[in-house]
């Protein structure tokens, strides 16, 4: 066996977190988020059998204000880092009065 001289590769990601479901605007949603990823597989826990893990740092979450800033956050600590994009938010301009609007039901297929 040989001893790892310095600090392995830790890997991150880094995201926009998107809206709870339980949120109908989008607040607290523009900051970026660093991540790290899990070093080691999550296993039962024998007593209670919960998950646990014996990596720490999938209990770390950074927030910045910018992309580039978590990424060069990043590149200057030396970690591997991937980028998630946010998926473009779309509006459905919608109307009151379509709540109540008719929309006739479509004939049955003959059988």
């Amino acid at each position: 066996m040989t001893a790892q001289s310095g600090p392995s590769k830790i890997l991150c990601r880094i995201y926009q977190p998107p809206k709870s479901s339980m949120q109908s605007g989008r607040g607290k949603t523009h900051h970026w988020v660093l991540e790290y990823e899990p070093g080691t597989a999550r296993r039962p826990e024998p007593l209670m059998g919960w998950t646990a893990s014996g990596d720490t740092l999938n209990q770390v979450k950074i927030g910045f204000a910018t992309q580039e800033e978590a990424i060069a956050f990043a590149a200057r600590e030396g970690f591997e880092y991937s980028v998630e994009q946010p998926k473009p938010h779309r509006i459905r301009p919608r109307s009151y009065a379509d709540n109540f609007r008719y929309v006739p039901p479509k004939p049955a297929a003959a059988s």
